[in-house]
């Protein structure tokens, strides 16, 4: 199975990496340098303000497997890497950050264990460093709740770290889902899978790019794209508080209780009751929502590397991804 490592194609989602970009471009060519496979490095740029877009041109200049999509504007961390792996042309496809928090090394085993027959490869961490105590602990939790309240096996204690076959690839790029939960799509497509369990490493510039505004945005979707314990739960919740109603009522007519206070307190109860339910509802509603509006899933301003358009299955056809115009290497300038 050796052949089917020809190519391997790296897509790496970058969002104002200007401070360590380039040390990771070096880092990884060394790296594929090594490895008796070819390799594409694709970076895709989520809108990013600074240099880094101008430093990675600079190095596709001069390395014609360095390719990058630019996006308009930032469209999110999970659209980037939806983007990246609709642009690879490896029969197999490594997701990872730029940070380098995930070392290339990995992908070493990575890669034998594709060999070995497995179409997906994840990165497990065994531990975190140069993260908080707090981002380690809400973690943990998040990833043991939403294996508990799932209806598919989502492993934990993973990111978007992993390798994926072509055929995985491929199931992946024709679903066109407005807010990927990458990893959960993942493990949803099935195939067999296996686990490479590793020690993450701290970022060696730069601020990490998930904040606990998006950690929690990214926890609701992938909540609420795979499990519908949110609805079960108002279920619960709703028979729970209608028993407590018809006991107070009972108590109010055995113990002669003020009915204004046994009121109220029925009222307030169903009130928390009702907003809750409309809350959680209300983000399932918004899903359908985006989904009827066929909007573009992202807009490609511009791609780098590319001899010709690059077809975009499925998606393209159905008009949720707006094509891109392909620019020439000669237009490619060095930063400044």
């Amino acid at each position: 199975m050796v052949e089917k490592a020809d190519l391997v194609s790296i897509v790496l989602p970058v969002f104002n990496e200007e401070e360590l970009i380039a040390t990771t471009i070096n880092k990884l060519e060394k790296y594929v340098e090594t490895r008796n496979e070819r390799f594409e490095l694709i970076f895709v740029n989520d809108g990013s303000s600074d240099r880094t877009v101008q430093i990675i041109k600079h190095h596709a200049s001069r390395k014609p497997n360095i390719k990058l999509v630019n996006f308009s504007r930032n469209f999110g961390h999970q659209l980037a890497i939806t983007a990246g792996i609709r642009y690879t042309s490896g029969s197999a496809v490594v997701v990872m950050d730029a940070d380098l928090q995930d070392s290339p090394e990995i992908i070493s085993k990575m890669i034998s264990m594709w060999q070995q027959g497995y179409d997906v490869v994840y990165g497990q961490r065994v531990a975190r460093a140069g993260e908080s105590k707090f981002k380690k602990f809400t973690a943990a939790t998040f990833y043991r709740l939403l294996d508990r309240i799932t209806s598919i096996e989502i492993p934990v204690d993973t990111g978007d770290f992993r390798l994926m076959d072509r055929k995985v690839v491929d199931v992946l790029t024709s679903m066109d889902e407005p807010e990927p939960f990458v990893r959960g799509m993942v493990s949803w497509v099935g195939f067999k899978q296996a686990a490479v369990r590793y020690e993450r490493q701290e970022r060696i510039a730069g601020e990490t790019k998930y904040p606990l505004k998006k950690m929690f945005k990214l926890a609701m979707d992938g909540i609420t794209s795979f499990s519908n314990f949110p609805l079960k739960l108002i279920s619960i919740i709703g028979s729970g508080l209608f028993g407590i109603g018809v006991a107070l009522i009972l108590g109010c007519l055995i113990f002669s209780f003020s009915d204004v206070d046994i009121l109220a307190s029925v009222v307030v109860a169903m009130a928390g009751a009702v907003i809750t339910s409309v809350g959680v509802l209300g983000s399932y509603i918004y899903r359908t929502f985006v989904a009827s509006r066929k909007r573009p899933l992202y807009v490609v301003e511009s791609a780098v590397g590319f001899t010709e358009t690059v077809s975009q299955p499925n998606s393209a056809r159905t008009g949720s991804v707006v094509r891109f115009k392909v620019a020439n290497r000669d237009s490619q300038s060095n930063p400044t």
